[in-house]
């Protein structure tokens, strides 16, 4: 599925322009100008799933918060917006074949970060609160508690409970269980299963960051799937090997200048790799 079917940002002829229109020639920083520019990246055409390959200091994220704030896509974290960034959207166009679905969003590793950490709060706090109620069993098991009105009935039923139940269903009944304590790689693959539902628009910026290279691969398949058969279109900035080798991706390579389209195996990061097992190649026997 396509949604998204060609952005453009501007010339570096349309950047000066506004500079010395505005007489904007005092400031250190114009982050997102002159950027995209200096690759020469004026337009990106997508197909269902599109690529932005290249290394730090590339643009790739750059693009994809242009694209993602231009279209007002969902976020869940704050990204480095400038006071020029809005300025410099509204220099850039772009054609849809079908309306943007509203649940599109951008997801980013800051994003899965924040979700882990909430995640491992949240555990925390429920293992603080479960030694509190240790604690509260073994006084109303071996309490005197007598009820003197409808205001104790709460309490004459934890009274109950204690008196009937061992400690640790005591605890069951009146705390929940611990949202399932998950590695890094299952915590950040849990966040994009949830996130990305079908017929949508996602912006995925280096979704490998905490995932082992056979999570790599459970997420290339789980992408995969979901642009053949759930409708979802992804334009995704990476520069891991499992996800460039994604059926169908149209790969741009923004480490050239001009920035042009390639296969994913004549990248240069994906040709480290081979060329470095190849090297290695008897040891594997």
């Amino acid at each position: 599925m396509v949604y998204l079917s060609h952005f453009t940002f501007p010339t570096g002829e349309q950047e000066t322009d506004f500079f010395w229109g505005e007489k904007r020639t005092c400031y250190d920083s114009f982050y997102p100008f002159r950027i995209l520019s200096q690759r020469n990246l004026r337009m990106l055409d997508f197909e269902t799933v599109t690529i932005l390959y290249g290394g730090n200091g590339s643009g790739k994220t750059t693009a994809l918060n242009i694209i993602g704030e231009t279209l007002g896509l969902q976020r869940d974290t704050l990204y480095n917006r400038s006071s020029f960034f809005e300025t410099y959207c509204k220099l850039c166009d772009f054609e849809t074949r079908q309306p943007v679905p509203k649940q599109s969003r951008i997801i980013t590793s800051d994003d899965v970060f924040d979700f882990m950490l909430n995640l491992r709060s949240l555990n925390e706090g429920i293992d603080r609160k479960r030694e509190d109620m240790f604690e509260e069993y073994l006084e109303n098991k071996y309490s005197h508690f007598r009820m003197r009105s409808l205001e104790d009935y709460e309490q004459l039923k934890k009274v109950v409970q204690a008196r009937s139940k061992t400690q640790s269903k005591y605890v069951r009944a009146n705390l929940m269980d611990n949202v399932r304590e998950h590695s890094n790689g299952e915590s950040a693959f849990l966040y994009f299963s949830e996130k990305i539902q079908e017929n949508g628009l996602y912006l995925l910026d280096e979704p490998e960051n905490s995932l082992s290279p056979q999570r790599q691969q459970e997420l290339l398949r789980f992408l995969e799937d979901s642009a053949r058969f759930f409708g979802c279109q992804f334009v995704m900035a990476t520069h891991s090997p499992f996800l460039l080798s994604m059926r169908g991706a149209k790969i741009y390579d923004l480490d050239e200048d001009p920035v042009d389209v390639k296969r994913w195996t004549e990248l240069s990061n994906v040709k480290a790799y081979y060329e470095f097992f190849k090297k290695h190649e008897e040891e594997f026997y």
